[in-house]
């Protein structure tokens, strides 16, 4: 995520997200380890590199390892280092990631998953500014400033044993939590302009003509389980997908994966836990019809958002959007009339 957001820095308005901004910056200067706590692809690797970019260490090693991405039985080689024949596979000596971030920072991804072990060594690490190469009794100096990052809840690991809490104490001189994009009002749009102008541009329109309404609207219910890196997917597929630039982007696709012919497994109707009913559209909540004073008016925003999002899934061809809605190609441009779809912008 470092390399794919690099160019893109810190886009956002939401006082939860200039929060946590706020927080790194301030503890950039500071030679004291940081967590970064946060989802998938709220932008923990930024952070890591805003504390490294404004620290006095700028100018020195920016090392990152993904502690999830290796096998338990390596990462301690890959973090201290090993000298030749310490092990299997050990042909030669190599030194470790906390050599090559000498004067600089250490970024720990994932850090949740590493070992006991692992644990251990690191804490000695911290403490005392040494590490020792595996198959090595000579311990070698560091200078390094740890960055740590991970969407697991350490407290509760240290307390059920699972986290070292001594080596909890020693990297949580400053937590940073970066809030979900869920959380950061006003921010999908303002990260969907961007993402889209972007991607706008890489294609050569000669004019971003924005969003619909109701892709817009669409943007703003949608969950965001990845976050800010799971809305650059959806923005820039919509935009690439998307043929009338004279038009706003009206159809945006969450699932990729989503297709009519898409695979399906083949489950029995009587078996266990399996309803026949499971794909069948829900009624509208009680609560939310309850808030209806216009009928009118309700249903005239209900049929506007039906019909722009056909006209998006079908790229403004009208006369498949009519089939797909069952109308004719005249009740489909009277119906675009009344509600003032398919004007410019």
């Amino acid at each position: 995520m470092l390399g794919m957001y690099r160019d893109v820095h810190f886009i956002g308005q939401s006082g939860a997200f200039l929060d946590a901004v706020e927080r790194a910056s301030r503890a950039a200067p500071m030679r004291r380890p940081v967590l970064v706590i946060g989802e998938r692809g709220t932008g923990k690797e930024l952070v890591a590199e805003r504390l490294h970019r404004l620290s006095p260490r700028w100018g020195e090693p920016l090392i990152t390892l993904n502690c999830a991405a290796l096998p338990e039985t390596l990462i301690e080689a890959e973090l201290f280092g090993h000298e030749q024949g310490a092990f299997t596979g050990a042909t030669r000596a190599r030194a470790g990631r906390f050599e090559e971030a000498d004067k600089g920072t250490l970024f720990l991804d994932e850090l949740a998953t590493l070992s006991m072990g692992a644990q251990e060594r690191l804490l000695r690490a911290v403490e005392y500014g040494e590490v020792t190469r595996i198959g090595s009794s000579r311990a070698i100096s560091v200078d390094v400033r740890i960055v740590a990052a991970t969407n697991g809840d350490l407290p509760r690991m240290a307390e059920q044993g699972r986290f070292r809490a001594d080596l909890l104490d020693r990297l949580s001189f400053e937590v940073i939590t970066l809030p979900p994009l869920r959380a950061r009002e006003g921010d999908i749009h303002v990260l969907a302009e961007h993402f889209g102008r972007r991607m706008a541009n890489e294609l050569s329109w000669e004019i971003w003509p924005g969003f619909s309404d109701t892709a817009l609207r669409a943007l703003e219910e949608h969950d965001w389980p990845g976050n800010v890196r799971e809305l650059r997917n959806v923005i820039e597929r919509a935009v690439y997908r998307w043929d009338n630039w004279d038009q706003p982007v009206g159809h945006v696709v969450f699932d990729p994966f989503e297709s009519p012919w898409k695979p399906v497994g083949q489950v029995r109707a009587d078996q266990p836990g399996i309803s026949t009913a499971a794909h069948a559209p829900a009624p509208a909540p009680a609560t939310q019809l309850d808030t209806i004073t216009d009928l009118r008016a309700a249903v005239d925003a209900q049929e506007k958002a039906i019909v722009e999002h056909h006209l998006g899934k079908h790229r403004y061809n009208q006369r498949q959007t009519a089939k797909a809605l069952g109308l004719s190609y005249d009740q489909l441009r009277h119906t675009m009339k009344k509600h003032g779809l398919g004007e410019r912008g």
